[in-house]
């Protein structure tokens, strides 16, 4: 009698947290991307120092990921704050910078398909990156809400319009808890949560949404996120990250799939599903003697 209590407390939870991912007869999901190199080509940091005229920002990004200075995706907020070079930036330089961001393709479509839901499925999307929040806003402009966008937020001075400090840094640690704060918003589950990202600064956010039986999804060959993500999409267009939400969440096979990119004037041309290895080798100094004729045979 004991042990009853427990189980039916259980048994309520799991039922509230379906009702939270139902509706209208269908299921709930969040689904929130990285920006830089995810649903863009470029770093956004590269496009602010090629509109300032300034060189060298990778080899400085470089520096400060060997030393650990900040964490990874944070770098660009660190040299805006405290580097000589980049403390002229005000906001009208990120919201020019974000106008010269070159975009993956398709994103507006991507949103209209995932807003107007999918068998009943309903997708909120989010862009949670840890680039200034002024480029994200200013490059999907018309295409995704501004509250709908979370990255790096900086306080500016009243009167000259230096950036004073940061307010929130969305890398790393920073993007777990922005996307921990918009599932208890929307109360969504945790498996209804899907993450798509890119770099290394995903790794933390993707580590955590896999634990928790999310969905992720690489869309970059980086050698650390392809073990992590669940799947793995490379293409320049922003519809392909439809494809394993179709395919491994509703469970649509590949003919449903081409039929509704078809319904919306895309054409799947060309699709290969690959498995990539990683591999590195080291010679030994007590390899057996003979061994380059054993491998030349």
């Amino acid at each position: 009698m004991g042990l009853a209590l427990p189980i039916i407390t259980a048994l309520s939870n799991f039922e509230r947290t379906n009702m939270k991912n139902k509706m209208n007869g269908g299921e709930r999901y969040l689904l929130a991307s990285d920006f830089d190199q995810t649903l863009s080509f470029n770093d956004s940091g590269i496009v602010l120092s090629e509109l300032l005229g300034r060189s060298g920002f990778q080899e400085k990004i470089a520096g400060m990921s060997r030393t650990h200075l900040v964490q990874q995706g944070g770098e660009l907020a660190y040299l805006l704050l405290h580097d000589p070079e980049y403390r002229c930036v005000r906001k009208e330089h990120l919201i020019e910078t974000g106008k010269r961001i070159r975009l993956k393709a398709n994103i507006e479509l991507l949103t209209r398909i995932l807003a107007d839901q999918i068998e009943g499925h309903s997708f909120s999307f989010y862009v949670i990156s840890a680039a200034p929040e002024e480029v994200i806003q200013s490059a999907l402009e018309g295409i995704v809400p501004p509250e709908h966008v979370f990255g790096t937020r900086f306080n500016y001075h009243a009167r000259t319009g230096e950036i004073e400090s940061i307010a929130r840094v969305a890398a790393g640690y920073g993007k777990v808890a922005v996307l921990d704060e918009l599932q208890a918003q929307l109360q969504i589950g945790s498996d209804h949560i899907v993450y798509m990202g890119d770099g290394s600064s995903d790794i933390h956010v993707m580590l955590h949404v896999n634990r928790r039986e999310g969905f992720t999804i690489g869309v970059s060959e980086n050698r650390f996120i392809v073990p992590i993500a669940r799947r793995t999409v490379l293409s320049e267009n922003a519809l392909s990250v439809l494809v394993p939400v179709l395919e491994d969440i509703l469970g649509w096979d590949a003919a449903q799939i081409r039929e509704l990119f078809a319904a919306h004037g895309v054409a799947l041309q060309d699709w290969d599903k690959t498995h990539t290895d990683w591999l590195t080798f080291q010679e030994t100094a007590g390899r057996p003697a003979g061994h380059e004729a054993v491998l030349a045979n």
